[in-house]
């Protein structure tokens, strides 16, 4: 019954931090299915400014947040304008804010996994050990390049993930369920990030956001291979948030403890003890 309900937990504090991709899907299948007095992607652009500022009015994010996601959305943004201009993908439809055949908006689907990020880390009360910043940032930024440079010279993004797996084979990140802290390796949580965004891409190109040479007449799922490639750009996305994190004291992992009780008063179950109490043989893998 115990497990069943940190089950239900960690889907609902999943659930409500994706709660700025969930709000970009949304907004993606109204304007596939409404007609709108401006051309979609305009649309969406708008949509997702007002998101943006929503989250920061509401203080669902910190400016930090914001100014990280923002920053995500330019290196999607750059990567997008490379890779439409050599036929990867394309988007339909005309806009008034399409710059070398992309909108303006498309920077966004990938900010949107900053925001995650940003949302899990707090609701989650993420942390981590055994991080190597600079190393991991160097293979980031090198498994960011390789999207751009296998066009001319070998792919070499199977050697950068061996040496990314090498580089966290000792990284853990730590996260609270109810009032239980949890552990699992960083490579871990890429990579099931990595999955659930080709799921999302899916989705995106089911209603017609973008489209692969192969979708243009009829929609087909995408290629497996490219939740391989998700789970690589996850590490980017993580190496922004941890930069931040780092400013606000909050990416490392002290001891055992967790950083975050939520204790009940009055209860004297052993389940319910806070975090802060519990030892290291209470921490799960």
């Amino acid at each position: 019954m115990t497990s069943c309900l940190q089950f239900l937990r960690f889907g609902w504090l999943e659930a409500v931090s994706c709660l700025f991709p969930i709000c970009l899907f949304a907004g993606l299948a109204v304007s596939r299915y409404v007609d709108l007095p401006i051309p979609r992607y305009d649309a969406l652009l708008v949509y997702c400014v007002g998101l943006t500022l929503l989250f920061w009015l509401v203080r669902l994010e910190t400016w930090r947040e914001v100014a990280v996601i923002f920053g995500f959305h330019l290196v999607g943004l750059g990567l997008e304008l490379f890779k439409v201009r050599v036929g990867s993908w394309q988007y339909p439809g005309d806009a008034y804010t399409k710059i070398g055949g992309v909108p303006l908006f498309a920077g966004f689907m990938y900010a949107a996994v900053g925001s995650y990020l940003c949302q899990a880390w707090r609701r989650f009360d993420l942390r981590v050990s055994g991080y190597r910043p600079v190393l991991t940032t160097i293979l980031a930024l090198l498994i960011y390049a390789n999207f751009f440079t296998h066009h001319w010279i070998v792919d070499l993004r199977i050697p950068i993930a061996l040496g990314l797996l090498v580089v966290l084979r000792r990284t853990w990140v730590f996260y609270t369920v109810g009032v239980r802290r949890y552990r699992m390796p960083l490579a871990v949580s890429f990579g099931l990030i990595g999955f659930f965004l080709w799921v999302a891409e899916n989705f995106g190109t089911f209603l017609d956001a973008w489209n692969y040479p192969d979708q243009v007449d009829v929609w087909r799922l995408v290629h497996p291979a490219k939740f391989g490639a998700w789970a690589l750009l996850v590490s980017m996305s993580f190496v922004l948030v941890a930069s931040v994190k780092s400013l606000e004291g909050r990416l490392y992992h002290r001891g055992t403890a967790a950083t975050v009780a939520t204790p009940k008063a009055t209860d004297v179950n052993a389940d319910e003890i806070s975090p802060q109490h519990q030892d290291a043989n209470q921490i799960s893998d």
